[in-house]
């Protein structure tokens, strides 16, 4: 009886070899020899198959961050705390990963959201040396690894885009070896240095962007309290707002005081604001320890709570706080904020999520519901009282008990109360504090465009994180890296269709591109326009010559797109697009 679906793929060789061939067999132990196999140890003990057909980046990066013994700081199940695709959810839904992929920047997100240091290049932005050069370092170490960003066609292999760590390096035949998490489809194979550049020298028809690289090690200190997150949509924008558009506000005349400064901030944020910087909260199954916390619960605890008190004894704190309070009813993006500050508010969206990060984090957040929540303080052994939210989460027929571990601080010892440990009164993280980091995060050349000197050195000296706590400051500057990351790697794009059915490249209505060449516009050189995900574009209108080009109809998918506006460009026909949807 016939039986549907498919059992692996013939992995095409040439150009490949197989690792478990007589051929890659020599190759491995000849490498293995020259030294350039030392990271293959490390890889091969935690390499796995990724579990969905989508899932390449997440199980590339499960792998690396397993093999260099970064800790998520959280669990995965019962009391084990380990990376699993499941886990990497910081920067996409995982609902979108599994049915759209991810992209090269959304992979670095998540390495730095995870605690990992990373450098990732394009391959404009490197050359097939430096990259030959990186692979024989990484090679030849246990703490750095090398994920690539790839189309499989250069290989022969079927398939498209694709993430796979490198396992070794042979230097006699300038081969690398792929340790491909699609086990399913091929196995590990080694395969020529200078076409695997050609395979990560593509653009990525999602994004408009060359593929590329990424050294991945464990020198950077994860977050603690506070993370940025593009998983929501309107991360984009706030990004844009926080490194272009705040700097050009700061240049008003009409700016004299702090509290001006930060109300002018406040007041243009965009809406949804709050969706792109989150804290971190800690999650555990109500039975799994009862009334208790373990040494290790009440150690990352402690150092969230130490963190969130020493953004509360910064003078710039103050001013927000101030400056928040006062104005938040006039501000309707900063009265959602502070509306969302208070525990039963928090308790049903944090059990929800707590329940989706149980439960393998696969499902959509629509399917979790909050049955009931209540707020209570843990005190125990003479220890300080911890906060934890407890909820009662449903998800079809099942109910799941999630306790919540809040980091938390008492306003003052007079708020104490020995015979009723719940009466406490406590700060968590709120719109104050969560705004406070944010800016202390901005680049430091975002304040420089203050007019009045005083001001300005006023203000300087509030954001200066040269005088931060240790651990403050180490938050501070992993905030400011993902941001400049964020800024730099630009990851989903969309176009929006208006009810005329005119497409726009970067919004709903018709916009012009002042850049130069769209060649440079796809190629990362100059910043980014939004690209579609519109179903079909039959046409497209140069704005400045009126002169319209009908695609041919296998090109009127979005996919093939970028290519073919790349080569528009470079016959000069336009440097300013309307797109038109059918």
């Amino acid at each position: 009886m016939a039986v549907a679906g498919l059992y692996r793929r013939i992995l095409p060789s040439p150009p490949a070899i197989e690792f478990a061939s007589s051929e890659g067999k020599e190759l491995f132990s000849e490498a293995l020899q020259s030294g350039t196999m030392e990271g293959f140890f490390r890889l091969i003990s935690y390499f796995q198959t990724q579990s969905e057909p989508a899932y390449c980046g997440l199980a590339s990066l499960s792998v690396v961050l397993n093999a260099l013994s970064i800790d998520p700081g959280r669990k995965w199940k019962g009391p084990w705390r380990w990376f699993d695709e499941s886990m990497l959810d910081c920067c996409e839904p995982l609902e979108r990963v599994k049915a759209e992929g991810i992209t090269f920047g959304k992979v670095a997100c998540l390495a730095h959201c995870a605690g990992a240091k990373v450098e990732a290049f394009r391959t404009t932005q490197s050359t097939i040396d430096d990259f030959r050069n990186h692979v024989k370092k990484c090679a030849s170490s246990e703490d750095c690894h090398l994920i690539t960003s790839y189309h499989r066609k250069h290989f022969k292999q079927t398939g498209t885009g694709h993430f796979s760590p490198i396992g070794g390096y042979h230097a006699g035949s300038d081969m690398a070896l792929i340790l491909d998490v699609a086990r399913f489809k091929y196995p590990p194979h080694w395969v020529p240095v200078s076409l695997l550049w050609e395979a990560m020298d593509t653009i990525d028809e999602t994004t408009g962007h060359p593929r590329g690289f990424m050294l991945i090690s464990r020198l950077q200190t994860p977050s603690l309290l506070y993370t940025l997150s593009c998983k929501h949509e309107n991360w984009i924008s706030t990004a844009k707002f926080l490194t272009e558009d705040v700097p050009n506000l700061l240049k008003s005349d009409d700016l004299k005081c702090v509290p001006e400064v930060l109300s002018l901030i406040f007041e243009s944020l965009p809406a949804n604001a709050g969706e792109f910087i989150k804290w971190i909260a800690e999650v555990r199954r109500q039975e799994e320890n009862g009334s208790s916390l373990s040494t290790e619960e009440k150690a990352r605890i402690a150092v969230k709570e130490e963190v969130l008190k020493q953004v509360h004894e910064t003078k710039l704190f103050k001013f927000v706080t101030n400056c928040i309070y006062s104005a938040s009813s006039q501000c309707e993006n900063l009265s959602s904020l502070s509306d969302k500050d208070s525990l039963p508010e928090i308790a049903a969206n944090v059990c929800c999520q707590g329940a989706e990060i149980l439960a393998g984090g696969l499902g959509a957040r629509a399917e979790f519901c909050c049955k009931a929540t209540c707020v209570r303080c843990l005190k125990s052994n003479g220890d300080d009282p911890t906060t934890i939210i407890s909820g009662t989460v449903v998800s079809g027929h099942n109910e799941q008990g999630v306790d919540v571990l809040v980091p938390s601080s008492p306003k003052n010892t007079s708020d104490r109360c020995n015979s009723c440990p719940c009466s406490i009164v406590v700060k968590h993280p709120a719109s104050n504090d969560i705004l406070t980091v944010l800016l202390l995060a901005l680049p430091p050349q975002t304040w420089i465009g203050i007019k009045d000197e005083k001001l300005s050195s006023e203000i300087q000296a509030l954001v200066s994180d040269e005088n931060l706590p240790v651990v403050l400051r180490e938050e501070v500057l992993h905030l400011r890296r993902q941001l400049h990351f964020l800024k730099r790697y630009p990851t989903r794009c969309h176009i929006k269709s208006g009810s005329n059915k005119t497409c726009s490249i970067g919004s709903s209505t018709p916009k012009t591109l002042e850049n130069p060449s769209l060649a440079d516009v796809l190629s990362g050189v100059s910043s980014p326009f939004e690209v579609p995900e519109a179903p079909c574009i039959c046409s497209i209108t140069s704005m400045r010559t009126g002169t319209r080009f009908t695609l041919p109809r296998k090109n009127r998918r979005w996919g093939r797109l970028p290519n073919l506006l790349i080569q528009l460009a470079s016959l000069q026909m336009t440097s300013t697009l309307d797109s038109v949807c059918s």
